[in-house]
């Protein structure tokens, strides 16, 4: 598979609804939820601040950005 450019491809994203990831925290958003980072995919994760190293389930992927909450074990 290409990649010249052009077309929009939806299944660029780095991360799977539904799946778990670990991922530090490495900055807060407007919101104030934290931002990680997969991929340079950007994820927002309420409740959680800079520096934390935590397990994410993702709940929603957008075409720039996803949302996902924390794992506890």
């Amino acid at each position: 598979m290409s990649h010249n450019g052009s077309g929009f491809r939806p299944s660029t994203s780095p991360v799977e609804e539904g799946k778990v990831y670990e991922a530090k925290i490495e900055d807060i958003g407007r919101e104030g939820d934290g931002i990680a980072r997969i991929q340079n995919f950007v994820i927002f994760v309420p409740g959680t601040k800079i520096g934390d190293q935590v397990k994410i389930r993702i709940t929603r992927v957008g075409r720039r950005m996803g949302f996902g909450e924390v794992v506890h074990e």
